[in-house]
């Protein structure tokens, strides 16, 4: 680990690559592998940083290092669009990674970050596969793999993962401001799903909005997958209802669908609106039934310091 007696002292008037180096050195890259993309934080000042006899294009590379690391011990918020790579290690295929692209979180930015659960989640898909769902996704089946819908899909993690893992067709859904970084996702993988079965596309799908606000092409059908995924989707008193009257449009008919759910145990707002969902699920209209559930613990978010274990529920619905 660097620490502060190896940095060059300014009063020595270090080289342009021994500050290089240094600031090279003292790159923060988070769990599962971190590409930061350029910073759009406000770099320091120009005056802190002299540099005898170098040109101006060594100095502003100097100054973007510096900002970058700035900007990386200032959260998340701070340091605009990255990219990181997700590896996946599985019996029955070659490892392989995905590719997430991030956005600067701007604005209501929610589904512009990769949460914790949904990695979680997707860890989970080769044991889903041969034990809840082997009834879809038995490789000794001679009809073909379901086609899987996943709500909330965010940056895509989970679904692209669904493909890649499942060797199926997997359709990624979000709010219309989040479907363009979602397609760039489905596209940077689309090499990966394909060459180990898999396929994505995405579309609008707003829980409980208007057509328009709805991909007609993908979602307008009812009771189109037998497969639907969800991770990480509570975040405001709406979402328990929303969620449920989605899942009920979206999954198929027949005791043989399936609705994977998993949910943080953050605080007792997010306990509160997951009983909430249960309670809609299990006794609102055409009530599902939850066939297991339990919890699985890991990290919520990928924060450097953030070494909390958070309880993730997760929970199977079938129709009854």
């Amino acid at each position: 680990m660097t620490s502060v007696l190896d940095f060059p002292q300014l009063w020595q008037k270090p080289s342009f690559q021994s500050l290089v180096a240094c600031l090279d050195a003292l790159e923060i890259k988070p769990p599962s592998g971190t590409m930061p993309a350029p910073r759009t934080t406000a770099p320091p000042s120009k005056r802190l940083i002299s540099l005898t006899g170098a040109s101006d294009e060594e100095r502003e590379a100097i100054w973007d290092l510096a900002s970058k690391r700035i900007s990386e011990r200032s959260g998340r918020q701070a340091m605009g669009e990255i990219t990181r790579r997700w590896p996946f290690t599985i019996s029955t295929k070659p490892s392989f990674e995905l590719v997430i692209k991030e956005p600067a979180l701007t604005g209501d930015s929610i589904g512009f970050k990769t949460w914790g659960s949904s990695y979680l989640l997707a860890l989970q898909l080769e044991s889903l596969a041969s034990t809840h769902l082997s009834h879809l996704l038995n490789r000794t089946l001679s009809r073909p793999k379901p086609a899987v819908l996943e709500l909330g899909s965010g940056t895509g993690l989970l679904g692209l993962a669904a493909a890649a893992v499942w060797g199926t067709r997997v359709l990624l859904s979000d709010l219309p401001n989040i479907v363009p970084n979602l397609a760039v996702n489905a596209d940077a993988n689309a090499a990966t799903l394909d060459g180990l079965g898999g396929s994505a596309e995405v579309g609008a799908l707003t829980w409980g909005g208007t057509e328009d606000e709805v991909d007609q092409r993908l979602f307008g059908t009812p009771n189109q997958f037998k497969i639907v995924l969800v991770a990480d989707p509570l975040y405001d008193d709406i979402h328990p209802r929303l969620l449920q009257g989605a899942i009920m449009n979206q999954l198929a008919l027949g005791g043989d669908a399936r609705a994977i759910v998993m949910v943080p145990k953050r605080d007792q707002t997010t306990i509160g609106l997951l009983e909430n969902f249960k309670t809609f699920m299990i006794q609102g209209e055409g009530a599902l039934d939850c066939l297991e559930q339990g919890e699985i613990g890991g990290q919520d978010d990928w924060e450097v310091n953030d070494d909390e274990d958070i309880k993730c529920w997760w929970g199977i619905f079938a129709r009854r």
